[in-house]
């Protein structure tokens, strides 16, 4: 038996060990558990803003706070995101208001055509707008963070120069981006973008418009190997708390919280643009052979004009809802303008 004697000094040992390490454990548990859903996979450059907001309020709250994630609609799709919220399925909801613009009427302005340059101009514009315009569409919200992507541009197996190469040209699009094809003369066809790879290869669709992150994310610059410069729309992102949910954090996490809003136009914005777009760029360029087609002076005018009264029309709607449509746009540009310059 003399053999086993150690054994209750090791159990000793042992259990004041693991006492020792779940102590700090449970001291430092956090006091506050959010619920963060999105609809889109996690490696998304959305998903990739949620993982880092969320790492960043736990960091900045000293662990006070934690959030747990739910991407790729396991917890809430994209139809039922804000309702999911308001009805306290998830404390936090990150949706497209472009997919929803009769419940985004104010916030569907931004995804007209109006020539954003890139992501992180046409995100901090958003949020300024938001911030300025306080929108009724999110009178129940607390809006914790906004976002765009890029605008969308065409991506085709032969090259559009012009108007004439577009006409009758089967291109996929979602959102407000078949309005923009089908005035300039395109043929928009609706499909998840997960198809748009078989869909090409096989003749379906002559290409897709939309981020060009894609190139890459889905292997599209194998078969599309021009893209033309002409920036439309962009896809609008805004991340939510049910108004009650939030009254209810403390004033030190509501602060850190608020900071984390300001930051996340310009941090998603670049993320985007940089890590996305750019990488997706560069990869094609180098792997694929991509071209880039310029428009000349007299064909962009002409690409203008054909979308100058998808403005024109949004603002004589918005304005009949007794929304300040024109007083927005004319912002808007103000505020793209001097984003771009910075």
């Amino acid at each position: 038996m003399s053999r086993f004697k150690w054994i209750p000094s090791v159990l000793v040992s042992l259990a004041a060990g693991l006492f020792a390490c779940a102590s700090p454990i449970a001291a430092y548990a956090a006091e506050i558990n959010l619920s963060y859903a999105f609809f889109a996979p996690a490696r998304t450059f959305p998903g990739k803003q949620m993982a880092y907001w969320a790492e960043q309020l736990t960091k900045r709250t000293g662990g006070k706070v934690s959030v747990k994630t739910f991407p790729g609609g396991t917890l809430l799709g994209a139809r039922d995101m804000y309702d999911g919220v308001t009805n306290g399925v998830a404390d936090i909801g990150l949706g497209s208001p472009s997919y929803d613009p009769g419940r985004f009427p104010l916030t569907s302005g931004v995804s007209l055509p109006v020539g954003f340059p890139n992501a992180t101009v046409a995100s901090r514009t958003l949020w300024q707008l938001t911030q300025e315009f306080h929108p009724k569409e999110y009178a129940k919200f607390k809006v914790i963070a906004m976002f765009t992507t890029e605008p969308g541009y065409i991506m085709s197996r032969t090259p559009v120069r012009n108007l004439a190469d577009l006409k009758g040209m089967k291109l996929r699009a979602a959102g407000t981006g078949v309005p923009v094809l089908k005035a300039l003369g395109a043929a928009p066809i609706g499909m998840p973008m997960p198809e748009v790879p078989q869909a090409v290869q096989t003749g379906v669709i002559n290409g897709t418009m939309t981020s060009r992150e894609v190139l890459k994310d889905f292997n599209l610059a194998e078969s599309l190997k021009y893209v033309t410069d002409y920036p439309t729309v962009v896809v609008t992102f805004a991340a939510v708390m049910d108004r009650k949910r939030w009254e209810k954090l403390p004033p030190d996490v509501q602060k850190v919280i608020e900071e984390l809003a300001s930051e996340m136009p310009t941090w998603t914005g670049h993320y985007h643009d940089n890590e996305n777009v750019g990488a997706a760029l560069k990869w094609a360029k180098k792997e694929h052979n991509l071209q880039i087609i310029s428009l000349t002076a007299d064909e962009r005018a002409k690409w203008d004009a054909k979308l100058k009264p998808m403005a024109a029309q949004w603002v004589s709607e918005m304005t009949a809802k007794g929304l300040p449509a024109e007083r927005f746009l004319t912002r808007l540009r103000e505020l793209r303008d001097q984003f771009s310059k910075e």
